[in-house]
């Protein structure tokens, strides 16, 4: 299991791009994530999936991620949280 040991950011509120924050959740918290994206009715689903994929090859059973997306693609979504993940210390 990995662990988020402090808050961490990655990307930007760009065209076409997403801001992930992580942050870390009491053991045992599970994993919260809140998305804002003017396509969220359409891909909300999609990129909670994208989300919960990544957390999971990761190992990360607790903690916090925001996502405010402008439009990013899978590959960005994905891209943008490894290295949140990777900043906050997994």
């Amino acid at each position: 299991m990995s662990q988020i040991k402090k808050m961490a950011i990655a990307g930007t509120m760009e065209s076409n791009d997403i801001l992930i924050t992580v942050a870390p959740a009491a053991a045992g918290a599970g994993i919260a994530i809140e998305l804002t994206s003017p396509v969220l009715k359409q891909y909300g689903r999609q990129m909670k999936a994208i989300i919960e994929e990544v957390l999971a090859e990761h190992h990360v059973t607790d903690a916090v991620i925001n996502g405010s997306d402008k439009g990013a693609l899978d590959c960005t979504i994905k891209a943008r949280l490894i290295t949140a993940l990777e900043r906050a210390g997994e």
